[in-house]
């Protein structure tokens, strides 16, 4: 039996949960519960701390987890990451007060608050810069008003809660993270399985079915608008003059795709959303 281990909390919880639900596993119904037993496909979901989960699958109690990539690295676990789930994005910057900072160097010597201590730790060490790390469980922005650090290292998304807060972002992009699919083996029986449902799901998510009619005179350059993974799948109709055609298209390209077929004499032009896949 698969043991995963799923995010209780946080941001990363519901979509996970979600994801897994699309995918065909049944998780736990009490949102208290600390785990659920799937037997139909003979996996059982443990619910933990996001980051504790990287521990639990690095000491082998558990094979496979989603987490952080953020989380991943910062606990130093010999579990790596097998592939990437497109949800939970977020970029790692440092930030000072406003002029006094402009490289990476001018942290030499000083104080780095931040969250992240391993992950934000091991960063400077490749780069060759030696600061005193203080680590801190949240609200990492006021450590430099408080006297507590002289900079720190942060999730950014626009930066406003950090100006808020009198800082101002410097150096180079830390980390650029993201919910990732973690293991010690991913040979491991039920992880292949367990990848290509997430997978499936990913596309699902990102392609619509796209069917429409054109006349063959046109299927060169409709094809060329709709090329599909492959290839589209084309389909004669009874009027010989003209064929089916259908494709799979990115979901955010849906409009501008309609209206390019259309202005090349594309009809009949339907949208059919994509509940689950195999690529």
């Amino acid at each position: 039996m698969l043991r995963i281990a799923v995010p209780n909390k946080g941001s990363l919880s519901e979509t996970a949960a979600d994801m897994l639900q699309e995918a065909g596993y049944t998780g736990r119904r009490d949102p208290r519960a600390l785990s659920a037993l799937d037997t139909r496909n003979d996996v059982e979901f443990f619910y933990l701390r996001p980051r504790d989960i990287a521990t639990y699958v690095g000491s082998g109690a558990l094979d496979v987890g989603i987490t952080g990539r953020d989380l991943l690295l910062d606990s130093r676990s010999p579990a790596t990451e097998i592939s990437s789930l497109d949800f939970g994005d977020s970029t790692f910057r440092f930030a000072g007060a406003p002029g006094r900072f402009t490289e990476l160097s001018d942290l030499a010597g000083l104080r780095v608050a931040t969250s992240y201590v391993a992950l934000v730790g091991d960063f400077l060490a490749r780069n060759g810069v030696q600061v005193t790390m203080v680590g801190l469980d949240g609200a990492v922005e006021s450590a430099v008003k408080l006297g507590v650090a002289d900079a720190v290292a942060d999730v950014v998304s626009t930066g406003s809660t950090l100006r808020a807060q009198g800082l101002e972002i410097f150096g180079p992009v830390i980390l650029e993270s993201s919910a990732v699919l973690i293991s010690t083996d991913a040979a491991k029986p039920g992880i292949a399985t367990l990848q290509r449902r997430l997978q499936g799901v990913l596309v699902a998510r990102q392609f619509v079915l796209m069917d429409y009619d054109v006349p063959r005179t046109l299927l060169e350059a409709a094809a060329a608008i709709t090329p599909g993974l492959e290839s589209p799948t084309i389909s004669p109709l009874q009027d010989e003059e003209w064929v089916a055609v259908r494709a799979m298209v990115p979901k955010a390209d849906t409009n501008h795709i309609m209206d390019a077929l259309y202005e090349i004499g594309a009809r009949a032009i339907l949208v059919t959303a994509v509940h689950a896949a195999r690529i």
